[in-house]
C-alpha cells in the first residue's frame, strides 16, 4: 500500500510576482462571470474568447500576457477602432488588470485604454456617411459606450501616476491627458 508523500519545506526562493494567495485575497477578474459574453461580438464573432484572454493577461507569464494582450486588440480596439460592442465590457477588466502589480504588460494595457478613449474613427464616418448612424448594430454607439467605460474608472488615474515604473506612469499620463481632452 502506497502512503501519501508528505511535504518538504521549499529552499527555492518564491516569485516575488505571483499573487498573494488566501481566502482574504480576492481573485482577479472574478466578475468575468457576470458578462454574457456569448451574446455580444468582439471583431471575430461571438466575444467568448475574451474571458480566457484576460485571464491570460492576468495570469500569464510575460510573453503569454503579452499575445494574449494583442490578441483581445485585435477584437476590441483594432487599428484604432472600436470595432464591435464587446469593447465597453472588456474595459473594466482591462482597468482592473492595469492596477495589479502582478500583470507584466501594464503599461500596454493603460495604451490599449488610452487608444479606447481616443477613438472616434466611427463618429468621423457617420458625419461624412450619416447612414451608419441607421445600421441597426450602430459602432458609433459601440465607440461612445467604450469611451465612456474608460472614463467611469478614470479614478484609477492617480494611483497608476503615482507608480514607481516610468513605463506605467508615462502611459497614464497619455491617458490622462486623452481624457481631459
Amino acid at each position: 500500500m502506497r502512503t501519501a508523500p508528505t511535504q518538504q519545506p521549499s529552499t527555492q526562493r518564491a516569485d516575488r510576482t505571483a499573487p498573494p494567495s488566501g481566502a482574504a485575497t480576492a481573485m482577479p477578474l472574478s466578475g468575468l462571470g457576470r458578462v454574457s459574453w456569448s451574446e455580444i461580438k468582439d471583431s471575430t464573432g461571438p466575444a467568448t474568447a475574451i474571458p480566457l484572454l484576460l485571464a491570460c493577461v492576468a495570469c500569464g507569464d510575460a510573453r503569454t500576457a503579452r499575445i494574449a494582450l494583442e490578441e483581445l486588440r485585435k477584437r476590441i480596439c483594432q487599428y484604432g477602432f472600436v470595432v464591435e460592442q464587446a469593447t465597453a465590457a472588456t474595459v473594466p477588466f482591462l482597468w482592473e488588470l492595469a492596477q495589479l502589480p502582478q500583470v507584466t504588460c501594464r503599461p500596454q494595457i493603460i495604451r490599449l485604454l488610452k487608444n479606447i478613449a481616443d477613438a472616434r474613427q466611427w463618429e468621423s464616418v457617420a458625419s461624412v456617411y450619416p447612414k451608419v448612424l441607421n445600421h441597426p448594430e450602430n459602432p458609433v454607439v459601440w465607440e461612445r459606450r467604450a469611451r465612456q467605460a474608460v472614463r467611469a474608472r478614470s479614478d484609477a488615474l492617480s494611483v497608476l501616476l503615482a507608480d514607481r515604473d516610468q513605463d506605467i506612469a508615462r502611459a497614464t499620463a497619455e491617458l490622462a491627458d486623452a481624457l481631459a481632452g
